[in-house]
């Protein structure tokens, strides 16, 4: 994501039948319109950018170019303000094209390390200490994908008997994850040398499988007639079918909801609505970062780019995190549009890579 600038840097972009122009001088204007309202979130006016500038322009060039600038739709005049601020397309050129991102201090590393270490942290937990120091040090929301249950690798499954008829069933992943169920028992309860067999014979024949690949065992094992005649077999089968086979929900760990709503963009009653209910719905969260998924690196999905009018006026910053062996999630900040790219970027990327690292040894 680090982006060298090159000492004149021109892009030429189609605008109607021409072909516009846009060089150092309108690039400078730009980055210093973006990085101003970054900073301050105000409209920012020709004199203030003039001011600004290394190179020797008046408020007048200034304003010429920042009008060649909004006939391009990177910038926009809101409302009867003589500044401007960026549109969603300036804020894309601006991350593409002049983003510079800054090195973490040392004291920022080490705040990190101290929440993202594995060490006795269950995964779960892992990845919510994740979620927080994400949030903690954006001043935004962060969130974080917890693994697909179907990707995730077997590792050891426990029956304990409840009363009534019903088990508590405890799935341990090779990540670390823990899954818990309570299933019905129809007819009488095993005994606890029977449910130790049963234990015994799944952890031994399951391990090293991915949940589809349980499943699929489970329904080729099921469909051989000789497995009806041996009842610890059938107990076994029975049972880890209705474990496996339904369908878990992925789950979305989202932390410090209450900071994004703190921005003056969504002061607005009816912005705060839409966003509460993308957070409390959370479908097209995890939609949104699945496909962050598809690539590789820091991703940077900025409002109406997103493709859904919940995160209108948004930006989402992600990273995956692995096991070493393969992609198991994604991680990542949300906050209004005027966020402080180059600041949290380095923070998404270097958390993907600690939490990866703690699963990886984890999963040794």
């Amino acid at each position: 994501m680090n982006v060298s600038r090159l000492v004149r840097l021109v892009v030429f972009l189609p605008v109607g039948a021409l072909v516009v122009e846009l060089n150092e001088r309108s690039l400078s204007i730009l980055e210093a319109i973006v990085e101003g309202h970054i900073a301050s979130g105000e409209p920012m006016g020709s004199r203030t950018i003039a001011k600004q500038q290394k190179l020797p322009l008046s408020p007048a060039t200034v304003r010429n170019v920042m009008s060649d600038l909004e006939e391009m739709g990177y910038i926009v005049s809101p409302h009867t303000s003589a500044g401007r601020v960026p549109t969603d397309k300036g804020y894309r050129f601006y991350v593409d094209t002049l983003l510079q991102v800054r090195n973490l201090s040392a004291q920022e590393r080490h705040n990190i390390e101290s929440h993202c270490q594995g060490g006795n942290l269950r995964t779960q937990e892992l990845l919510k200490q994740a979620g927080r120091i994400l949030s903690n040090m954006s001043s935004y929301t962060g969130i974080v994908l917890a693994p697909r249950f179907t990707s995730t690798v077997f590792r050891h499954i426990e029956f304990l008997p409840l009363s009534q008829g019903r088990l508590l069933v405890i799935f341990v992943s090779r990540s670390g994850l823990v899954q818990n169920k309570i299933i019905e028992v129809d007819g009488a309860m095993p005994t606890a040398g029977e449910l130790e067999q049963i234990t015994n014979y799944l952890n031994n024949s399951l391990n090293g499988l991915t949940i589809q690949e349980v499943r699929s065992h489970i329904v080729d094992q099921m469909l051989e007639e000789q497995a009806l005649y041996d009842q610890m077999l059938s107990h076994a089968l029975t049972f880890s079918s209705e474990i496996f086979s339904a369908d878990v929900e992925d789950d979305v760990i989202i932390e410090g909801v209450a900071n994004v709503f703190n921005q003056p963009e969504f002061s607005n009653i009816d912005c705060m609505k839409r966003l509460f209910k993308a957070f409390e719905r959370k479908h097209d969260l995890i939609d949104l970062l699945d496909k962050s998924q598809q690539a590789e690196g820091v991703q940077i999905y900025i409002g109406s780019q997103s493709e859904y009018q919940e995160f209108e006026g948004c930006s989402l910053i992600t990273a995956n995190y692995s096991n070493g062996k393969q992609t198991l999630g994604s991680l990542g900040v949300i906050g209004p549009s005027r966020m402080a790219y180059s600041q949290v970027v380095p923070v998404v990327d270097y958390t993907a890579r600690l939490v990866s690292r703690a699963l990886e040894i984890e999963s040794e």
